[in-house]
């Protein structure tokens, strides 16, 4: 199983630069399968969140969508196509981060070299075909759908909203609601991915992702 995901994109992160995007609803385990190929990858692979293409909460409360951030019009698509456009012109590109702590993105704090062959990209509306989001998918050479319970990734997103700060009723309640409102949306992109990720993929790639670091020496990355 992990032979597959890993396999993948390691071919992926071989020859000229080419962006492997990982979809999938909210709660599902895309940023953190996406981190662990990074890992597993080393210096072959940057991670580019489609997050940090959030809208500022300033401007969510101007437009009345505060309440409603994580919907794919409380994004800046239009400026996510342009830096994939970046990506794939295989030069040095400065993209956005987010920082959930401060529940805001942060402008150029990722520095994807032109030397590194594999971008992964994850969020939610990789495939969405409406829009400024019907720009995505036709730059993306790769298009995973992580796919898990909805009881487990109900449980997922209660915890993580908890974590920040929410109240377990709050949490709970954006969970179901707002979050399940996008979930509903991404839900019918899945037959657009060129493969679905299984929960136990998913875990046996979280796995190899440990025992690899627990074997890298300290300070080390690997080689590409």
């Amino acid at each position: 199983m992990v032979s597959d995901l890993l396999g993948e994109a390691r071919v992926l992160a071989t020859g000229p630069r080419r962006i492997l995007g990982i979809t999938g609803p909210p709660g599902a385990g895309k940023s953190t399968l996406a981190r662990a190929l990074v890992a597993l990858l080393g210096p072959c692979a940057v991670l580019v969140g489609m997050d940090g293409f959030h809208l500022l909460n300033e401007e969510l409360v101007r437009l009345g969508r505060r309440n409603r951030k994580g919907a794919p019009d409380t994004f800046d698509a239009r400026v996510y196509v342009v830096a994939l456009n970046r990506l794939r012109s295989g030069g040095t590109v400065h993209a956005p981060d987010f920082d959930r702590v401060a529940d805001a993105p942060v402008p150029d704090a990722i520095t994807v070299p032109g030397s590194v062959p594999l971008v992964v990209t994850e969020g939610n509306y990789l495939l969405v075909d409406e829009g400024a989001w019907a720009g995505v998918r036709p730059l993306l050479d790769v298009c995973w759908y992580v796919d898990v319970e909805d009881s487990e990734r109900l449980r997922r997103l209660v915890d993580r909203h908890h974590a920040y700060g929410r109240s377990v009723t709050d949490a709970r309640a954006w969970a179901t609601g707002s979050d399940q409102a996008n979930a509903d949306l991404v839900a019918r992109t899945r037959g657009r991915a060129d493969r679905v990720v299984t929960a136990a993929e998913l875990d046996a790639t979280l796995a190899a992702a440990g025992r690899e670091d627990a074997r890298r020496p300290e300070g080390t990355a690997g080689v590409c």
